[in-house]
């Protein structure tokens, strides 16, 4: 470790260059990255259908291929985790990213190729610790280990060729040599599943480490804290750990949680954001200073983008780099090389620079919950809703509910406003149904509502008659095709709905 941790930072600090090279001609490196997935997947079942061959051009790709989702590309991951291969990429695919649900299924799965982990999620890996390194000369976070917190890495086997797991578990199993050097805990506890046993052994098991770095989403790591706090007896995890130095995070807003880090750590850190998806690593805070993140355009994926108000439509356009503005919302729509094609990733972003290219990750395209990873869209919100109508008898005419953000007097849950045509009989175990068929129709919720490690019970409000009608009145946008939203990421809605029924009961 001695030995390999300065040879590791040389190598990091040399590769600058190569981050240079794509920065500097972006519209160039992106029209190259999909003239190599074109010819590299041109004799593949999908590209023959498609013909591949016969594109010479950016224009002539989108004009041969219509946008998918993932349920239009099911039918071709169901044949590959059956065991067929050259379907959507031309060179073998045995393992897959489970990741959310879609609109009709409790869990999606992303080819992960070679290319897509070399290429993309390792390469990715690598630029975020240059780029660390280029704003932190005299940084020593390879003198210690970096602790990563990742999602449940149960890894599945669906026949003797294919594995599955979140992106987590699929990174840890193929991660290359120097990457066990650098890492704690060891491979055994981050692959371990139940995360009361999971947190348990974490914090035993890393308290005795010199730990510089700490990569995981917010909600896990403030538990893994707070019970290494309670085990050590220490006010702060910097007395624990003196040498940490840097937080990274991605996957949910980091605003919220940003005054209970600072306070637990006990000393000021960097922190960086990054945008790594099982479909491919996007983007990463390249200057602390700044909020917006480089965009990655030389990792195997080719980025269109299709303004917010295509959505919808029959033949939805998409621009390139060359054409984006400052401020806009845009979809990413991908193509990687993991073969998946005009991908409607259902993320939202906006440009903060367009020279170099960075952005800030604004949300999804449907209202949605996704402050502690657990992607909640309002599908699942309405399914759910109706189970637990039709198991209790209720009737409901609206709803709307938001996240409460993790403290120090709780974890996180999610508060719901119901207004009732038919109330019923008993509204706590309307709240348990409501919470059941939610797990029972996205993973993503059922894991984070594991023993309300992060994740609480829901929280429910009833709600007078009226009172929705009342809050859109004030927003002038009664009637017509205006609703109440479903699902908000933030407490805006929610808390000026709840005062105005406060205020209209007082």
């Amino acid at each position: 470790m001695k030995l390999l941790s300065p040879a590791i930072s040389r190598l990091a600090r040399w590769r600058l260059w190569r981050i240079e090279q794509w920065r500097q001609d972006p519209v160039a490196v992106q029209r190259q990255v999909l003239q190599d997935l074109v010819s590299s997947a041109q004799y593949t079942e999908f590209g023959r259908k498609y013909n591949f061959s016969d594109i010479f051009s950016i224009r002539e790709f989108k004009q041969a291929i219509p946008i998918h989702e993932y349920d239009d590309l099911k039918p071709y991951i169901q044949r590959i985790m059956n065991g067929e291969q050259n379907i959507l990429w031309n060179t073998p695919i045995s393992w897959f990213a489970k990741s959310s649900g879609t609109t009709s299924d409790k869990s999606k799965f992303i080819p992960v190729s070679e290319e897509s982990l070399q290429d993309g999620h390792y390469k990715g890996a690598k630029d975020v610790l240059t780029m660390y390194y280029n704003f932190n000369p005299e940084s020593d976070l390879l003198t210690g280990k970096g602790l990563v917190i990742g999602g449940s890495h149960t890894v599945h086997q669906v026949n003797e060729d294919v594995h599955y797991g979140d992106l987590s578990a699929v990174l840890l199993q193929n991660s290359p040599f120097w990457g066990h050097w650098i890492r704690t805990p060891e491979l055994s506890i981050a692959l371990l599943d139940e995360w009361e046993n999971k947190i348990e052994r974490l914090a035993r098991n890393t308290i005795t480490e010199n730990v510089t770095s700490i990569s995981g989403v917010p909600t896990w790591t403030l538990v893994l804290i707070r019970r290494i706090l309670e085990m050590t007896g220490k006010s702060c995890l910097a007395e624990v750990w003196p040498s940490l130095e840097l937080y990274i995070h991605g996957g949910v807003s980091f605003t919220p949680y940003q005054e209970q880090f600072r306070n637990l750590i006990g000393k000021d850190i960097h922190y960086l954001d990054m945008y790594n998806a099982s479909e491919g690593f996007f983007a990463a805070q390249a200057d602390p200073n700044d909020d917006g993140m480089l965009l990655f355009l030389d990792h195997g994926v080719f980025m269109e983008f299709m303004p917010v108000e295509e959505y919808g439509k029959t033949n939805p356009g998409t621009i390139g780099l060359q054409e984006v503005e400052l401020g806009k919302q845009y979809a990413t729509v991908i193509n990687t090389n993991g073969g998946l094609w005009r991908y409607l990733l259902g993320d939202t972003i906006q440009f903060t620079s367009l020279s170099p290219f960075r952005i800030k990750v604004s949300g999804r395209l449907k209202h949605f919950i996704n402050a502690f990873g657990e992607e909640v869209i309002v599908d699942n919100s309405d399914k759910a809703m109706a189970i637990a109508c039709q198991r209790t008898g209720a009737v409901v005419n609206d709803y709307t509910a938001a996240p409460v953000y993790f403290s120090d007097k709780g974890n996180g849950a999610h508060e719901w406003l119901v207004e009732f045509e038919k109330e019923p009989e008993d509204i706590t175990r309307f709240t348990h149904e409501l919470d059941n068929a939610l797990k029972s129709i996205n993973s993503d919720y059922e894991a984070k509502r594991h023993k309300d490690i992060a994740l609480g019970m829901p929280r429910l409000k009833v709600l007078e008659k009226g009172v929705f009608s009342t809050w859109l009145k004030s927003k002038g946008k009664l009637g017509g095709q205006h609703k109440v939203p479903r699902l908000s990421n933030d407490r805006k809605y929610i808390d000026e709905i709840t005062a105005m029924f406060l205020s209209a009961r007082t």
